[in-house]
């Protein structure tokens, strides 16, 4: 499972231009499942997301979690992450899960990041959606819940 977060004042999702989530200071994640993940990797991915500490303490030093803020959580499924460019120009994406999977699991990793008690918010699976956010830092993360990067 990967995950792009992103530190964010604000973000939304809009889909057939209906705003459908928003959230105010907390986490954007995007959020990929890969055809060999299981529940195990969605409990990883939503554990490190929540407690990465990532956000500005009163020093200015990155030593806050999501928890420590109080912030939000908005999760958009994104099967691009798992797009292999290596070869020719047109992206692979036979490393992706399959739909019934992928959801399945991003269902599990929005239900484990609402029990350790953050606000969630959420996109709209196997949708086109339009998000828009603001990147404070900018910060963003890359996560691979294989620990390959």
């Amino acid at each position: 499972m990967r995950a792009v977060v992103q530190r964010t004042l604000q973000s939304n999702v809009t889909v057939e231009n209906n705003k459908i989530a928003a959230i105010g200071q907390g986490l954007t994640v995007l959020l990929g499942v890969g055809h060999e993940d299981t529940e195990q990797d969605s409990y990883y991915l939503a554990e490190k997301i929540i407690n990465l500490r990532i956000f500005s303490d009163i020093s200015g030093k990155m030593n806050l979690s999501l928890l420590d803020i109080n912030g939000e959580l908005l999760v958009v499924s994104q099967f691009t992450l798992f797009a292999d460019c290596r070869k020719g120009r047109r992206p692979s994406f036979d490393g992706a899960a399959p739909p019934e999977l992928a959801q399945k699991l991003y269902e599990v990793f929005i239900e484990k990041c609402k029990q350790l008690g953050i606000k969630v918010a959420c996109g709209k699976f196997q949708s086109e959606m339009l998000v828009a956010l603001d990147n404070h830092g900018p910060v963003t993360m890359l996560l691979d819940s294989k620990r390959i990067f």
